[in-house]
């Protein structure tokens, strides 16, 4: 894995991000997938892992990619955002 971040628009294009994050208190390196959800301004994409990831991991990585992040214990969107502001992402990719 490269030691830059992969930008937003990288990983929209790619469907998917390998991301470092602390799960029960090991460093992992995990497979999070580009998905859309219908928001009220339109379809808007998330980061989604099918595992349990500490809210507070889940925080850092919504702040760090600049994307909303669900996993099976919750879903978070980068400090004052909602989905209204992710809604023309998918409009420039797809």
């Amino acid at each position: 894995m490269p030691d830059s971040r992969p930008s937003t628009e990288e990983i929209l294009a790619k469907g998917k991000a390998e991301i470092r994050v602390k799960r029960a208190g090991v460093v992992q390196f995990q497979d999070f997938l580009v998905k859309k959800k219908a928001g009220p301004e339109g379809e808007y994409p998330y980061l989604f892992i099918d595992k349990f990831v500490d809210l507070s991991e889940l925080i850092r990585v919504a702040e760090e990619y600049g994307l909303p992040v669900t996993a099976k214990n919750g879903s978070v969107f980068p400090k004052g955002k909602s989905s209204k502001d992710f809604a023309h992402l998918l409009k420039k990719v797809g």
